[in-house]
């Protein structure tokens, strides 16, 4: 245990002097294999776990979807997205920002990275607001919230790198993500309307054009086929996800390639920026599972498992407990750093108390989601504050009304999990 306690100060101290998460936990649990194992077995298990995690055929998928954004985005597909969803419905008091949800969901299913998406809708989103007297506060935290709907509605990377980490279907997990990604975009789209029959920060927007809207509208029917043939194919068992991902990315490159909106400068950074996101979340991959070797060979997960089995408290109990403490990460980490933390105790805790491995990672998504928003770290905040000009502080009273409905809806989630698990029953494969 004395050692065990070594390794958790190491791993802290690595984190308090800014060294990647990665690294971090790489470099703490093969300090670890050595003092438990000696050097030339750590070694050995260094080899077998960056190989056996690297070349897993699922990691195909990251890539693969991450490329299919970056082609959607360079050929401005993502853009107008969003002006189609302000022309039909920013006309409306607090549309606008309405709009703004209803491209967030858009753009989840194109981008899968929450703060990608946040970076879009604030660059394109917020300009539209502020030109219409919308208050800043409104805008820019409808901007951080809109951007959170990328890590449950497929296809997210967090979604595919919890399934590697767990081994749980990475299909079923996009299936289960689109419910509760539906009813969050809900919720949110509530508090707006609140907001906006309640207080003067969101007034109407320019009068409705039905020409207009169906103009706007033709250049993104694509991609909204593209979506559904995505995962209509995962849903259908007709493809694998990493099958669906290469669909995606020949589907992207032909729509941009019609439309005529891709450059070949544009075309190189797509695949450079897919390239280095790509080799962050391995490595992230393969680091975390180095710790989770660790922590097998010191039988801390096997000695939590028995405390689980003999112990008197309810299991929902123990559950809130994990969730509270996925929260308070999610203040101080960003959503893959608490995967990559957390997953090797909290996994095998909640299926040892019986909890389907599906609504589990979408629950543990849900929570880092919120994480986002929450200070003092609130990635979302800080990208929307870097991409827009509003003070953090601002952004965060904004968020407040919002971060209580994401509350809410973790806590519907919580409560019936069939809400989670109706889809991904029904599905062929």
């Amino acid at each position: 245990m004395l050692t065990f306690t070594v390794i958790l100060i190491l791993l802290a101290t690595l984190m308090a002097f800014r060294m990647p998460i990665a690294f971090a936990m790489g470099i703490a649990g093969f300090v670890g294999l050595s003092v438990q194992l000696g050097l030339r077995p750590a070694l050995a298990v260094l080899e077998r776990t960056f190989f056996d995690t690297s070349s897993s055929f699922i990691l195909v998928a990251i890539p693969l979807f991450i490329l299919m954004a970056e082609l959607l985005t360079a050929g401005d597909v993502t853009r107008r997205a969003i002006v189609a969803c302000q022309s039909w419905i920013g006309h409306v008091k607090g549309g606008l920002a309405m709009a703004t949800v209803a491209a967030s969901v858009l753009l989840a299913a194109l981008v899968g990275s929450s703060t990608a998406s946040t970076a879009a809708m604030a660059a394109s989103a917020f300009p539209e607001m502020r030109s219409h007297r919308y208050s800043d506060r409104l805008s820019a935290a409808v901007v951080s919230v809109g951007g959170t709907l990328a890590v449950v509605v497929p296809p997210s990377i967090v979604l595919v790198v919890y399934g590697v980490l767990t081994e749980t279907s990475i299909g079923k997990l996009f299936i289960a993500g689109i419910v509760p990604g539906l009813l969050t975009a809900c919720g949110l789209a509530l508090v707006i309307k609140l907001i906006a029959h309640t207080t003067d920060q969101a007034p109407k927007g320019d009068p409705f054009q039905l020409g207009k809207a169906v103009r706007n509208s033709r250049h993104v029917i694509p991609m909204a086929l593209l979506m559904v043939a995505v995962i209509g194919a995962i849903y259908g068992g007709i493809a694998s996800p990493s099958e669906a991902a290469a669909l995606g990315v020949m589907g992207s490159l032909i729509i941009v390639l019609f439309q005529r909106t891709l450059t070949f400068a544009a075309l190189n950074r797509s695949f450079s920026g897919s390239i280095r996101a790509t080799v962050m979340i391995v490595t992230i991959v393969a680091c975390s599972a180095i710790f989770a070797n660790y922590l097998a060979f010191t039988r801390i997960t096997h000695g939590l498992l028995e405390f689980v089995a003999t112990t008197d408290m309810p299991r929902e109990v123990i559950m809130g407990i994990i969730i509270l403490a996925l929260l308070v990460m999610g203040m101080f980490m960003d959503q893959l750093a608490i995967l990559s933390l957390a997953m090797p105790l909290a996994f095998p805790t909640a299926m040892a108390l019986d909890y389907n491995p599906v609504w589990f990672g979408i629950v543990v998504t849900k929570t880092v989601e919120i994480g986002l928003l929450t200070p003092p770290l609130g990635l979302n905040a800080y990208v929307a504050s870097a991409q827009t000009g509003v003070p953090l502080r601002t952004i965060f009273r904004g968020i407040v009304p919002f971060l209580l409905m994401e509350i809410l809806v973790l806590a519907i989630l919580l409560l019936f999990p069939s809400i989670t698990l109706w889809l991904p029953s029904l599905m062929l494969n």
